[in-house]
């Protein structure tokens, strides 16, 4: 019986192991994000997770719709003290579900000044920025998210989508280019090869 107990035991530990794993690789969870996992990504997070984890959970948890888990999420962020610049950007996130866009941008702004080399602090920023219509603005604070995380698919994508907005085609296409290449997978791939065939054909 115990020979038994035990196997159950580490069969068990053997399924959440991985999951644990990928709980702490930020990096890893943002590959499933931009494969459109949003629920895996959801699932093996946990309210301890480090922030950047925490961060994808929460947009993970908008693009489900689940509005007041992605607050709440974000408010995790926001409890940090408040030198963390992961407060302010857990704070704007909140702040831009809530619809307090105003405060979000503050927040966001907060955040870079705090600590411009975090990649996360100009992304929200972006995203701060987009829902103020402040398309060449939200394009710079996506392009500096770029800059120093070369690797994250969406400072692409959103960064394209501002240029685009913004009336700046070249941009656009070489931002839709490089988000195709680290996203294939990416939901958002159609409407990103829709937008440049309409535009190879003008």
């Amino acid at each position: 019986m115990l020979a038994i107990s035990k196997t159950v035991a580490a069969t068990a530990l053997a399924a959440l192991f991985p999951a644990l794993l990928l709980a702490q690789d930020g990096a890893q969870l943002r590959r499933l994000f931009e494969a459109g996992k949003y629920q895996q990504v959801v699932d093996s997070a946990t309210p301890d997770s480090p922030p950047d984890v925490l961060y994808t959970m929460a947009q993970s948890q908008q693009k489900l719709g689940a509005l007041d888990q992605a607050a709440a999420t974000y408010g995790r962020l926001a409890e940090r003290p408040e030198p963390d610049p992961w407060h302010f950007v857990g704070l704007s996130g909140r702040q831009l579900v809530e619809g307090n866009i105003e405060g979000a941008v503050a927040s966001a702004q907060q955040a870079v000044a705090t600590a411009p080399d975090l990649p996360s602090s100009h992304f929200q920023l972006g995203l701060a920025l987009a829902r103020q219509q402040q398309w060449a603005e939200a394009a710079a604070a996506f392009d500096a998210a770029r800059d120093r995380q070369p690797d994250n698919a969406y400072a692409y994508y959103y960064g394209g989508m501002m240029h685009y907005r913004a009336n700046r085609v070249d941009e656009m296409a070489v931002h839709f280019d490089q988000f195709l290449k680290i996203a294939p997978e990416a939901p958002e791939r159609p409407e990103v090869l829709a937008i440049m065939r309409t535009f190879q054909r003008r």
